[in-house]
């Protein structure tokens, strides 16, 4: 693969959506020192913008008044809407691509919902705990996890108590966060059940609290060990299994590099990389298995999104509230909206996304970012020849190249610039990468 070819892969994977600009600046500087860069970036973030701060939204009795409710209710929905909005944005415009699209793999892997947990400063601290945390060692990350207020509310675990115990929180950490089906038993989550008790959440302060009475300090067998585990003990335990690892390693690929099935070798080559995410990234994008996963992957509806305002110079922070209404109302007619993820399994992937009516409502939404391109955007595509304007086109998004039959179609549009991005965004070329 040509050096262009494969740092234009690497970034159409481990960004939102790279710029033509930010390939160029990869290629002068090569592949091993992009895949550095991208990996750890050196100093703050000078391109994100601050997330918003909220006041606590008042927790009220069972005896409020229908219009108290009526307004608290509303109030906790501005304050999530906020937090998308801002996060959209975030990722536009976040110089850290790689780090705020973590951000979002963990937000799919702890998926949270924000309809249920209904406290935004919950799921924006979930959020900073990804960014702070979710980098490094993941057994340390995944003791973070089990106290993170939102999660723990998503899942009932304030619920959990030695003298009623609630399964929900143990079984998903081990079936879909750390281990996978078929590597724990059903005892195993009873006696991990038993070792999470005596959590409580304080929705006011955003933070959880232990209460000892309630916490079962008697003897558990997890995994074939007996201990009087505690939370932090159990996470430790599930988070270091060999069987963690490979899970971990086949997550990360299934995102990043092909939604086929990964290789023995490759996951072997994954797993003996550690535990330590930044570690692993860096050899998943450096593995020669990945070279050969361009194609692979459907992009997922806000990755599609937010890599075309990225490439199209659109700011969500610079568009009307109207305007960023429509952009999460188009998000929801594909079924992805941050904080709203569909289960505690997360989003679909893959084929799931290229169904007939995610095509009509992609064309809405494309439409929509076409008409919000920025002026220099469109002066570029007009300023080439209209036979060329496809080739400006697969420059201006980081496509390789168009199929015969995509490239009439843009032949076709060349005249109009914004039809032309349009058709472009909803390509297969595009879409699937």
């Amino acid at each position: 693969m040509p050096d262009r070819a494969r740092i234009a892969h690497l970034l159409r994977r481990a960004t939102f959506g790279p710029t033509a600009e930010e390939v160029d600046a990869a290629e002068r500087a090569g592949y091993d020192a992009t895949v550095r860069q991208l990996v750890q970036p050196a100093g703050a973030d000078s391109g994100a913008p601050k997330p918003p701060v909220f006041a606590a939204v008042a927790e009220l009795g069972k005896n409020a008044s229908r219009a108290d409710k009526q307004k608290a209710n509303q109030q906790r929905r501005q304050q999530v809407t906020a937090i998308i909005d801002w996060w959209l944005d975030r990722m536009v415009a976040a110089e850290h691509q790689l780090t705020e699209k973590m951000v979002f793999f963990w937000h799919g892997h702890w998926a949270t919902s924000a309809q249920k947990v209904k406290a935004a400063p919950l799921m924006l601290g979930q959020l900073q705990t990804f960014r702070e945390h979710g980098r490094g060692d993941f057994a340390a990350f995944t003791t973070r996890m089990v106290h993170d207020p939102a999660l723990v509310s998503w899942l009932d675990g304030q619920k959990n108590t030695a003298k009623a115990p609630n399964e929900n929180l143990a079984r998903e950490l081990m079936e879909l966060f750390t281990l996978g089906i078929g590597n724990y038993t059903e005892d195993d989550v009873k006696a991990g059940a038993r070792a999470l008790t005596g959590w409580t959440v304080d929705r006011r302060a955003g933070t959880v609290r232990f209460v000892a009475r309630r916490h079962d300090q008697g003897a558990k067998t997890i995994l074939g060990r007996t201990a009087a585990f505690d939370a932090d003990q159990f996470a430790e335990l599930v988070a270091t299994e060999p069987a963690a690892a490979a899970f971990l390693a086949q997550r990360l690929w299934f995102r990043f590099a092909s939604g086929e099935p990964i290789a023995d070798d490759v996951r072997g080559r994954l797993v003996a990389a550690g535990r330590d995410v930044d570690g692993l990234l860096r050899a998943l994008f450096t593995d020669a298995g990945f070279d050969g996963t361009r194609g692979q992957l459907v992009k997922q509806p806000v990755e599609w999104a937010v890599g075309a305002m990225r490439q199209l110079g659109i700011r969500p922070a610079r568009l009307t509230d109207q305007q960023r209404k429509q952009l999460v109302s188009g998000l929801n007619g594909l079924d992805q909206v941050p904080l709203r993820p569909p289960s505690v399994g997360g989003w679909p992937a893959g084929a799931a996304w290229l169904t007939t009516s995610s095509l009509q409502a992609r064309l809405r939404l494309a439409e929509l970012l076409a008409g919000r391109a920025a002026q220099p955007v469109l002066d570029r595509l007009r300023a080439a020849p209209a036979a060329g304007r496809p080739d400006a086109l697969a420059r201006l998004l980081v496509v390789d190249g168009w199929t015969d039959r995509t490239r009439k179609v843009l032949a076709d549009a060349a005249g109009k610039p914004e039809r032309l991005l349009q058709l472009g965004l909803v390509s297969p070329e595009y879409t699937i990468h």
